[in-house]
């Protein structure tokens, strides 16, 4: 199955240059390019993208308020929305989680991290590498524990409170950076059990995705960073 890939971006040859190698390989294909994100909003419902590949920042709507559309219209449920960022760790990032993203990915990546970001996302699962995690945690702790505009922990409890013990288990290393595989090591599962207990606490928490979940793990205050 061919992976239906939408480029949004103001410029034309990074979008040139993305679409060359996107079309290199032989499971996705470019389906559109947008120059900013009421076009990339418009290209995805009717070009049926499976990924967008958007950068955050564009002129007019930016791709900020373009995944908060995507992420709200019922019809575009199945898009998976990469941020492109400057820097891994942009000030706009933990927003465009909380909007819907799928994940983010420095603009600096190599050719093989970016096609790896589609693919995954494609497969429903959210890119965030450990090290993201780690900035995103970076972050978290610059501002003093909180995000900015983030949820009162309070806020959380009950949805909290109805995990199991091995899905607050699995939220925990899921919120470390780990991925489904390293989580099975560790817990001695199989990897398919723990993307079941990820989807549960996704589905319990009201989160998207991976990506959200690391969020809400650390607003909630379920998982603290460490200081040292």
């Amino acid at each position: 199955m061919t992976i239906r890939v939408l480029l949004a971006d103001d410029q034309a040859l990074l979008r040139s240059a993305f679409k060359v190698l996107v079309d290199s390989e032989p499971d996705m294909e470019v389906v559109g390019e947008a120059a900013d994100g009421a076009e990339a909003v418009a290209l995805a419902r009717s070009e049926q993208a499976d990924v967008v590949l958007m950068d955050i920042r564009m002129p007019g709507t930016d791709g900020l308020a373009a995944t908060r559309m995507i992420s709200a219209d019922p019809a575009l449920a199945a898009v998976r929305v990469v941020m492109l960022t400057t820097f891994e760790v942009d000030e706009y990032v933990v927003q465009s989680l909380r909007a819907g993203a799928s994940g983010f990915l420095g603009k600096g990546a190599e050719p093989d991290e970016l096609l790896n970001a589609i693919r995954i996302a494609a497969a429903g699962e959210a890119l965030l590498s450990p090290a993201a995690t780690k900035g995103l945690i970076a972050k978290f702790l610059a501002q003093g524990g909180s995000w900015d505009g983030g949820q009162d922990p309070g806020a959380y409890s009950d949805r909290l409170d109805a995990l199991t013990g091995r899905e607050r288990e699995v939220l925990v290393l899921v919120a470390g950076g780990h991925s489904n595989d390293e989580i099975a090591e560790r817990l001695e599962v199989s990897p398919l059990t723990v993307k079941t207990h990820v989807n549960r606490a996704m589905a319990k928490l009201g989160a998207r995705d991976r990506a959200q979940l690391v969020v809400i793990a650390y607003e909630s205050g379920l998982v603290r960073p460490r200081t040292e």
